[in-house]
């Protein structure tokens, strides 16, 4: 596993993590893109992810619920803006003032390795200042448990 890196511009709108995965490419894109993959893995460390609706789809709509350990609930509104299988998934996260676009990709380097690029670009960019502390810490547990979840998958 090459540890994850993120790619932070003072004054920029835009936070960019990247992290090396030992599963292929087609096997990282289900792992995004498959509601039964993707509840097992997405969201920080202690968090469980309920998913309410998922339309992949160009205009389709995810909505999920993030639940904290304490039981608090955070609601998503996603739309899905471009899907090209296995390389990439875009959408956009509705709702200010957490406006922002993901554009998921994923770079096959070998038979059993991926590249995953997972860049957020914010609608304001004071929010993702604002943000980007948590959001850091936030993206690497999030990759932690996509590694899980992708372990899993090939077990």
């Amino acid at each position: 596993m090459e540890k994850i890196s993120i790619w932070q511009i003072p004054e920029s709108d835009t936070i960019i993590t990247t992290r090396v995965v030992n599963a292929p490419q087609d096997i990282v894109f289900k792992a995004w893109t498959h509601p039964v993959h993707l509840q097992n893995w997405w969201g920080p460390s202690g968090f469980t992810t309920i998913i309410d609706k998922y339309d992949l789809r160009p205009g389709g709509k995810w909505l999920f619920v993030i639940q904290a350990p304490d039981k608090s609930n955070y609601p998503n509104e996603c739309t899905f803006v471009q899907i090209d299988p296995p390389a990439q998934v875009v959408w956009n996260h509705e709702g200010a003032p957490h406006e922002f676009q993901v554009e998921a990709l994923f770079e096959s380097l070998a038979a059993d390795k991926t590249r995953v690029v997972f860049k957020m670009k914010f609608t304001y960019s004071e929010e993702c200042r604002k943000l980007r502390g948590i959001i850091t810490e936030k993206n690497e547990e999030n990759m932690d448990k996509l590694e899980g979840e992708l372990a899993r998958m090939m077990g």
